[in-house]
């Protein structure tokens, strides 16, 4: 039987390819984010990733576990982990052609609001970072634990970005949006 750390880098391989593979159907971009901005949450999510993986040997007195080994709460964390990768891939689906990988507008873009787009502004980072809080359960580390709140901020200023972005291109109509829809979490 497959132990949930070995389910966990599983699912993140299938979601790491499936994504390589469905960026070769992104529209062309037409206005892309400057080097420094992509730069500005791109260094603070490596440094969460490096914590959440657990892969660098400087980490060693971060690698504690932080409560007792119970399959059942690594299982738990798998679960958590799918439903998250679940609702990036719909997101991702839904924005379609649109998709991009850095802050940038489409050509034709347009605003989507349909779908998991009803129910956060970003609902591909709200599925990562529940993806990401089920793979720090399952890891059961300080260090992923700990790079839990950075990858959270390095999304967090990425949204912030692409926010700047669209209420540019597409002013009170986003407005109307970012006032009838929270930005990462339902209901808050």
């Amino acid at each position: 039987m497959i132990a949930p750390l070995d389910a966990i880098g599983l699912l993140w391989t299938v979601w790491l390819i499936g994504w390589a593979l469905a960026a070769f159907t992104a529209a062309r971009s037409v206005v892309r984010q400057p080097l420094p901005a992509r730069l500005a949450h791109t260094l603070i999510l490596v440094a969460g990733a490096m914590l959440i993986t657990g892969q660098n040997p400087r980490l060693a007195p971060l690698l504690r576990p932080v409560y007792p080994v119970r399959a059942w709460i690594g299982w738990a964390g798998v679960i958590v982990c799918v439903v998250g990768l679940g609702f990036a891939v719909w997101a991702r689906v839904q924005i379609g052609r649109l998709w991009s990988g850095a802050v940038a507008l489409k050509a034709e873009h347009a605003l989507v609001r349909g779908g998991p787009y009803a129910i956060t502004r970003h609902p591909i980072y709200s599925g990562l970072l529940l993806a990401l809080l089920g793979t720090a359960i399952t890891r059961d580390t300080e260090a992923a634990f700990l790079g839990l709140p950075l990858l959270f901020a390095g999304l967090f200023v990425k949204a912030k970005q692409e926010e700047s972005l669209l209420l540019e291109r597409f002013g009170p109509e986003y407005e109307k949006y970012r006032a009838e829809v929270p930005a990462l979490i339902p209901h808050l």
